[in-house]
């Protein structure tokens, strides 16, 4: 009794620091979060669209700092963001073929170039190519006067939405 009193204690204590030396160290919340928006032709229909992104906070900070005019942005924070196309597509008067891209962008005062490149997986837009560039378009910048805290992308039939602070342009989808 006393020799399976003492194998059950020292499984018992062999579980408890092994677990111990295992256990994950977690870091708190992203100060960007990741999120999603998807274009569907309603609830229940796949989508057409789906970009992954990181939501940056303006936290003070004003725009122009954090995507500056005239310089590639990753259009979001932390990895590039993604835009995935379920069927070809046409995307700001330009025909794209079905298939995976880096959303970037190019502020401005008036537009903000849109560039989905064929690159992926990279951090930021330290690693950006133009010359792997599949399309680029012009889009106009507009103004709201509700003030967005974190850069946001949302969709609706005309096409994808991106709006931070007041600033706000809309890129023309066509869903077939």
């Amino acid at each position: 009794m006393k020799k399976s009193l003492l194998s059950v204690f020292a499984l018992s204590m062999f579980l408890m620091a092994s677990t111990t030396m295992t256990a994950q160290k977690f870091s708190g919340l992203d100060k960007s979060p990741l999120d999603i928006a998807y274009m569907k032709a309603d609830r229940n229909s796949p989508p057409v669209v789906k970009v992954i992104y990181s939501r940056p906070q303006l936290k003070g900070r004003s725009l122009s700092s954090l995507a500056p005019n005239g310089e590639v942005w990753r259009t979001g924070a932390n990895e590039a963001t993604e835009i995935i196309f379920y069927q070809d597509t046409k995307v700001g008067g330009e025909m794209v073929k079905a298939g995976t891209y880096s959303l970037f962008t190019v502020p401005g005062e008036k537009q903000w170039k849109v560039i989905l490149n064929s690159d992926r997986d990279g951090w930021g837009s330290y690693g950006y190519k133009e010359s792997n560039n599949v399309a680029e378009f012009m889009v106009d910048v507009k103004s709201d006067s509700k003030e967005l805290e974190a850069f946001s992308i949302a969709f609706d039939s005309n096409g994808m939405h991106m709006g931070w602070g007041t600033l706000r342009v809309m890129v023309p989808i066509e869903m077939r």
